[in-house]
């Protein structure tokens, strides 16, 4: 069994950060998760461009050098594995935790493929590790994607988008530009005013033109193989169609929190105890960041 100061639980950019203080701090330290490096940025859309300029994403005060003001997902993605290098960051990609036991003030975590001991744990899985579900009938359907990668994919299919984020716009936008029938469904009466500045009056131009379809005021009620069940102010209507891209927001993993211990709040927005100055949990020892 392996012993550190801390065991870092998450190698997104926050995680990378932690493990940059600990090692400068002289503390024994392992970063460990499920998946790839920066696994949320990876699932990021193929062609996604930040909304941040590329010096707020900066950790380890290395400088983020883009082509231009705000940074694609390629050049994040290399970023960040050129910080884990430079730091020479002691990281076990594709571990997952699959257990936690606590033995008076330590902490013995079972992985995927190794056990561990400690007396401080950080938890920096993010918000991006379980996609929202509709809860509809047809949604465990393997036509309906909750990630989105590449429009090419989609190519000379019928694609409904849900919402009206940054993220379902883009989609729309690209998977119209690939040869795609795209219709969106949107809950509000408009495109979302958070939507990027210079991306919005594209989607409402194509929208106005006829070029995408949009149903306002509506929401995707049923999806089966060939088609696809929307509730309008107008009533229910059925379209043919091959994918849903149910890009309707991300969680973070609460059964796995609830499984360390930690105490979620019960208003159902489920905040994790903490206190705000130190970032520690109810459990002694379990930090929360990022």
């Amino acid at each position: 069994m392996e012993q550190y100061d801390i065991i870092i639980i998450g190698a997104g950019p926050i995680g990378l950060a932690c493990g940059i203080k600990a090692k400068a701090a002289g503390l024994s330290y392992i970063i460990v998760d499920k998946g790839c490096l920066v696994n949320s940025l990876y699932n990021y859309p193929q062609n996604m461009t930040f909304f941040s300029t590329s010096d707020k994403l900066e950790i380890g005060e290395v400088p983020f050098v883009s082509n231009s003001p705000k940074p694609t997902r390629e050049e994040a993605l290399e970023y960040y594995r050129r910080v884990s290098l430079k730091f020479e960051l002691n990281i076990n990609l594709f571990e997952s935790v699959d257990t936690l036991e606590k033995e008076n003030d330590e902490y013995f975590v079972n992985t995927s493929k190794k056990s561990y001991c400690t007396k401080n744990i950080i938890i920096s899985t993010g918000f991006y590790d379980l996609p929202a579900l509709m809860n509809i009938p047809g949604e465990e359907l393997s036509k309906v994607k909750h990630y989105y990668k590449n429009p090419h994919f989609y190519s000379m299919q019928k694609v409904l988008v849900v919402g009206a984020s940054n993220s379902s716009v883009d989609a729309a936008l690209e998977c119209y530009r690939k040869g795609a029938d795209v219709t969106m469904v949107i809950r509000g009466e408009k495109i979302n005013d958070r939507v990027k500045y210079w991306v919005r009056p594209d989607i409402i131009n194509r929208i106005e033109e006829g070029s995408i379809k949009a149903y306002f005021n509506s929401s995707l009620v049923k999806v089966s193989e060939h088609e696809v069940e929307i509730e309008t102010l107008e009533g229910k209507i059925v379209l043919e169609n091959d994918f849903v891209l149910a890009l309707t927001g991300y969680e973070p993993n609460f059964d796995f929190l609830q499984k360390m211990g930690v105490n979620l709040s019960d208003d159902g927005n489920k905040y994790p105890q903490h206190n705000p100055l130190t970032m520690e949990t109810n459990q002694k020892g379990i930090y929360l960041a990022g």
